[in-house]
């Protein structure tokens, strides 16, 4: 196995979920559920599956001086991530507020705290040294932000993914050094402004993306680079929790291309540990480590 570099610069939450029998309608309460603390955000979540999945990590972001952001750089450290990177600001440490239904699906508030002060002149950026791997980046930091390392990434000659989620603007300058974007399917029509998968996915390597990756549930994933179209199934599994799924995919598939794998078995592999994270509650505790993926991929 090559150990290939990633560096992910994004997002670090503390995330309180509750488990009920089916998630609210506008409006409504639902009684009866349960609750956990989990950390999570979608950067710090990308890096812990990245890390588990054989890649050599470091993370920026942000937290604040307080004891989530203590706890968070712990955890992350705990897997063997670089927190160098990470900046301590006088905000609290991001949350998010999550409900999962019994189907598995869920629903996401995010108070960002922390993320949003993280700053695109980080001096993290600055001090990376050029050389092959993968730099990841995602919604929940501020847009400067993601394109300060969309264009560093292009600088140290590192491939760039973004996970445009929560979906937002895309700045020309986030697509035109030939970024591999990884929405999923809600986030792919609304970025794209398209009615239907085949469009968006045109609509944005026309704009620039060198490839798309939109994960598709319980139906695998699309793979669009150039005009050529791929679906990768996904694989049987009882869904207990799907927050961290799509986190799970960018981080394996950054790990996987960093590693030196083709776009094709990044892909393959990413889809297999989105399907076997979904197994457990909580974004992280159901992610997979290398020999898993690889276990399940050769079944």
């Amino acid at each position: 196995m090559t150990v290939g570099r990633v560096v992910v610069v994004g997002s670090a939450n503390v995330d309180m979920v509750v488990t009920t029998s089916r998630l609210p309608r506008r409006g409504e309460t639902v009684i009866g559920g349960t609750f956990a603390r989990h950390l999570g955000g979608k950067g710090a979540n990308q890096a812990v599956a990245a890390a588990r999945a054989g890649a050599s990590v470091a993370f920026i972001g942000a937290v604040g001086h307080d004891a989530d952001g203590d706890e968070s750089l712990a955890a992350l450290a705990a897997e063997g991530i670089d927190v160098s990177g990470v900046v301590r600001v006088d905000a609290r440490t991001g949350v998010a507020i999550i409900a999962v239904g019994a189907d598995g699906e869920n629903q996401i508030v995010v108070a960002p705290g922390a993320n949003a002060l993280l700053s695109a002149t980080a001096a993290s950026l600055a001090t990376l040294a050029a050389g092959p791997g993968v730099m990841l980046t995602c919604f929940e930091i501020p847009m400067d932000c993601v394109a300060a390392a969309v264009r560093a990434a292009h600088r140290l000659g590192l491939q760039a993914i973004v996970n445009p989620a929560p979906a937002a603007a895309l700045p020309d300058e986030v697509l035109a050094p030939g970024a591999i974007l990884t929405p999923n399917e809600d986030e792919l029509l609304t970025l794209s402004g398209s009615s239907n998968v085949e469009s968006g996915v045109t609509k944005l390597i026309e704009a620039g993306a060198r490839a798309v990756a939109v994960t598709l549930g319980a139906r695998g994933a699309l793979l669009a680079e150039g005009e050529r179209r791929r679906t990768v199934a996904a694989r049987p599994a009882e869904v207990v929790d799907a927050t961290g799924a799509g986190d799970t995919f960018s981080g394996v598939l950054a790990a996987w291309l960093a590693g030196g794998s083709d776009l094709d078995a990044a892909v393959e592999a990413a889809t297999c540990a989105a399907g076997l994270a979904v197994s457990r509650p909580g974004a992280r505790d159901g992610m997979p480590n290398r020999s898993m993926i690889e276990a399940a991929l050769g079944a």
